[in-house]
């Protein structure tokens, strides 16, 4: 059995555990999340959306294998076992593709589905929720149910292709999905799932499955994704209720054909939300952009402190160039951060939504951010100035829990929040 589904088993018999799932394409909050299962030495679920990686690159410029071959390279590069790293395949369908009529943008979501299969991508997240060009403005429970299971039985026959064995696929569905990448507005509350239409999503799901001849491959849908009243927008936080999501948690009490619940978006919340949020039987937690605004802030903190040291033309001015990055390259953020200009510069830098998160791929900035830690490093960090601008990590280097080193300081902030998502999911202390 796999680690996932001894995970849910688990779960399923009472035990208060769950799975935390690291959305993010970025180099150091992957690092983080992988010396922290290294430390543990346990698992680690790491998603790609396709948005960032999918058949012709994606925005990481990755196709799948190249992701898998990535991360498996900074596994070994921190000394975790390749067995010990699951990957999976988020909002996989026709959603990079909804400006093509339905046929083509299937067609693309299919190769989409066994690209990530054939690369052994294990969890698969079938997102058949977007409409395409020529589709009806609100797309029926029917629908969506048949387009995923038409990906379904893509994976499954890309499974019984691969060379190389592997863990069959296990899957994750549902009709009430966030939308990748963030949303364009939030409302002043968020609405939670109702249990009726959770029921429904899961019944015509599974006689889409049925139809296909799928019934067999039924038992490795895991989840459902569902709406548990928890969110975040440009500077908001909506915080877990678990009385507002109580009709939910009791419906996977009292069964729902052996799915557990899925929940998108919990970054910001309370480690005794995220626990809650399990015991309540959102088994999976995905955490993406809260992860890349720890490791912003990090940056910042240590570009302060280069200030204090080095005379302007000698910094690297990480900020500054993020932020021409930004300008000269709008697409990212532009239809998301609305008002006056001095507005959208603040959301470019602080918004919790994070969508400085697309850019620091770029050449310009894996520069700058390479020329600021090694500049820190020839320098030496004082510790008043480490107490100012980074006093969590000026503690620990104090207790001698960390080392007085840029990298390590960059990495500490990530690894303290998937902590707290490691803690929240029932993970023991080694």
């Amino acid at each position: 059995m796999s680690w996932i589904l001894q995970q849910l088993a688990a779960h399923r018999a009472g035990q208060a555990l769950g799975i935390y799932s690291v959305c993010s394409a970025n180099e150091q909050v992957l690092l983080a999340a992988l010396k922290h299962a290294q430390r543990r030495a346990g698992h680690v679920l790491i998603e790609a959306t396709s948005n960032q990686v999918d058949q012709f690159g994606g925005y990481t410029g990755m196709r799948p294998p190249q992701f898998r071959a990535h991360v498996l390279a900074l596994a070994a590069s921190v000394g975790l076992a390749p067995e010990q790293v699951v990957l999976g395949g988020d909002h996989l369908g026709p959603n990079a593709w909804q400006h093509l009529p339905a046929d083509q943008a299937m067609g693309h979501a299919r190769e989409l589905i066994a690209a990530y299969v054939d690369a052994g991508f294990e969890k698969i997240h079938l997102d058949c929720s977007m409409r395409c060009a020529d589709d009806p403005a609100v797309l029926s429970d029917e629908l969506i149910a048949a387009r995923s299971a038409e990906l379904c039985e893509v994976a499954e026959q890309a499974h019984a292709r691969r060379k190389q064995a592997g863990p069959a696929p296990v899957y994750v569905i549902g009709t009430e999905v966030p939308v990748p990448g963030g949303e364009l507005g939030e409302p002043d509350v968020i609405a939670v799932t109702r249990a009726a239409a959770a029921r429904r999503t899961v019944a015509v799901h599974r006689e889409a499955f049925e139809a296909r001849a799928l019934s067999k491959t039924w038992p490795r849908v895991i989840a459902l994704v569902v709406q548990p009243g928890v969110d975040f927008d440009h500077s908001r936080i909506f915080h877990y209720q678990p009385e507002a999501a109580r009709e939910l948690a009791g419906l996977a009490e009292q069964g729902l054909g052996g799915l557990l619940f899925e929940a998108h978006s919990t970054d910001y919340q309370t480690e005794a939300a995220l626990s809650q949020l399990v015991r309540d039987h959102f088994a999976i937690l995905k955490v993406g952009p809260a992860l890349s605004f720890a490791l912003r802030e990090a940056l910042f903190a240590l570009s302060a402190i280069e200030r204090e040291l080095l005379p302007p033309e000698c910094c690297a001015d990480l900020p500054g160039v993020l932020e021409r990055c930004m300008l000269a390259k709008p697409r990212h953020w532009q239809k998301y951060y609305t008002g006056q200009p001095a507005q959208q510069a603040l959301l470019r830098r602080y918004s919790l939504s994070d969508r400085c998160r697309y850019y620091w791929g770029l050449p310009e900035l894996l520069a700058a951010q390479a020329a600021l830690l090694a500049n820190l490093d020839a320098c030496g960090i004082p510790l008043p100035l480490l107490s100012q601008h980074m006093p969590v990590q000026y503690e620990a280097v104090l207790q001698g829990a960390l080392p007085l080193q840029a990298q390590a300081l960059l990495l500490h902030p990530v690894e303290r929040l998937i902590a707290r998502y490691a803690s929240a999911c029932g993970e023991r202390k080694p």
